[in-house]
């Protein structure tokens, strides 16, 4: 349905079909003497193929194009981005050398709201992106967008910060720890980005680009559904258990969860309390999973590589021994550079958005991607620490009111509860009013956080085919996946 110049993220992230035509590649060359990358809509032979054109700044940046397309926050229409994006005055000669008719269609303004780049159509329907969508999906993923426009004497100064509070954490009495959290959420309160409790910039993105793909194709496009089996959304459901009392608390978490017939996904601290043999069976018999919470939740594990290298043996020892195919680094402590390293199949150490952790910030998806080799499963509803020790609310409304807005997106809902809390009955309560609020709803997946690896896995090793009766999938999610479509309006239908 597509071939295109260069391999293209959004592409490859959806599993839309398009081939990769080289010689579109060197026809561009012979004009344009810059990192143009294009997509076209294949058609009959002779016929007029409408494109998209980008800048491929991610993997061509040129010496002569820093300044004339600078790192920013940027946003177009209801997104806010980070990228490296073409100003007018820079685009314009070098639309003209593509043809005659280009105007600016849609406006993009800077972080201080003024105009300062287009995206441009022309008088027969290509457009022209004036940034590598690429480049806005990784740097929301690896949260490097955290670092554009801050100094970094800034940065190394916070990240001073961070160790010495966990430094010092086990000596400060809890309350103590509590009311430093506290006044400091009143500090993080006030980030201007990304917005909590949701964040929908880089997925309104998503959605404007699907609009404008089935606009240049004159017909829906097709691609893997998020979900297997049909489902519309899914409902992952995790604990950490951070100290002994914790350990022999898991039932009031668990409890709730039997009684309405979810299975969930339980993350243990090898060398911070004794985890009994019988703990791990008891868990895994009624189908639940468990994971690695760190070695000795410190919040040291990535602190740097040279330690996580010391510790790593004894972290991968107890996930052979429990069978544990999962991590999340205690207090949600990440380096993007370092996660692959853990050897586990997937992490779930980024939140979408959360301004209220020690390292606040936020992937901005609800939905997995890859770090490397390694499937990502963002935490995209707000922890109960926050929620009732730290902001003080007396229920479970911010909870059912996000996994709501998630829902209605077909994205991930993924909690993280603490049995160490759990004797607070808000904690109790709430998470029994959030199970309750989707229990016996069949659109959703509850799956443990490795079966959504599995399936990302799945569905990224997968591929659209075009057969003389229509669509289908070839590859290993052939069995449980679903083609979806995307039309000019943004409905999503199946077939």
């Amino acid at each position: 349905m597509f071939e295109a110049s260069h391999p293209f993220a959004f592409f490859d992230y959806f599993r839309i079909p398009y081939e990769i035509r080289e010689d579109i590649a060197d026809d561009m060359r012979t004009r344009i003497p810059l990192p143009l990358q294009r997509l076209r809509v294949r058609g009959e032979p002779g016929a007029s193929q409408r494109a998209l054109l980008w800048l491929g700044l991610d993997e061509h940046r040129s010496p002569a194009w820093p300044a004339t397309c600078p790192l920013g926050r940027y946003r177009l229409g209801d997104s806010t981005f980070f990228a490296h994006v073409g100003a007018d005055a820079a685009v314009t000669p070098l639309l003209s050398r593509l043809g005659h008719g280009w105007s600016p269609a849609e406006e993009i303004t800077d972080g201080q709201g003024r105009r300062c780049a287009s995206v441009w159509r022309d008088e027969r329907g290509n457009l022209f992106l004036p940034f590598d969508l690429g480049e806005v999906m990784q740097a929301f993923w690896s949260e490097s967008y955290r670092q554009v426009g801050r100094s970094p004497l800034a940065l190394r100064g916070r990240a001073a910060a961070i160790r010495g509070y966990y430094l010092l954490r086990p000596a400060l009495p809890r309350p103590v720890q509590l009311r430093l959290r506290r006044t400091f959420s009143a500090i993080q309160t006030q980030s201007s980005f990304p917005n909590w409790p949701a964040e929908d910039s880089l997925h309104v993105l998503y959605a404007w680009l699907f609009r404008r793909l089935a606009e240049l194709a004159s017909r829906p496009v097709p691609f893997i559904g998020l979900w297997p089996h049909g489902h519309s959304w899914a409902l992952v459901l995790t604990h950490d258990v951070e100290t002994s009392a914790g350990c022999e608390s898991i039932e009031l978490l668990r409890e709730p969860e039997r009684m309405l017939g979810y299975r969930s996904s339980w993350n243990l601290v090898p060398l911070r309390y004794q985890v009994s043999d019988e703990t791990v069976s008891r868990l895994r018999h009624e189908d639940c999973e468990v994971g690695v919470h760190g070695l000795r939740h410190d919040g040291r594990d990535l602190g740097s590589p040279r330690l996580l290298a010391k510790r790593l043996p004894a972290i991968r020892e107890h996930a052979e021994r429990w069978q544990a195919v999962g991590f999340r680094s205690p207090a949600t402590q990440r380096r993007w550079e370092l996660m692959p390293r853990l050897g586990f199949d997937y992490d779930s150490s980024y939140s979408d958005t959360d301004p209220y952790e020690p390292q606040p910030g936020g992937c901005c998806t609800y939905l997995p991607f890859f770090n490397e080799s390694m499937v990502e499963l963002p935490i995209t509803l707000p922890q109960d620490h926050t929620i009732f020790a730290i902001l003080g609310q007396a229920d479970a409304e911010l909870w059912v009111s996000k996994a709501r807005h998630l829902r209605e997106r077909g994205a991930m809902v993924l909690a993280l509860t603490h049995p160490d809390y759990a004797s607070d009955p808000r904690v109790a309560g709430g998470y029994r009013s959030l199970l309750e609020s989707f229990s016996g709803d069949r659109a959703g997946w509850n799956a443990l956080p490795r079966e959504v690896a599995t399936w990302w896995r799945q569905r990224a090793g997968s591929a659209l085919r075009r057969t003389p009766d229509g669509w289908r999938i070839d590859g290993p999610a052939s069995a449980t996946g679903r083609i979806q479509f995307a039309t000019a309006d943004g409905v999503r239908a199946r077939p």
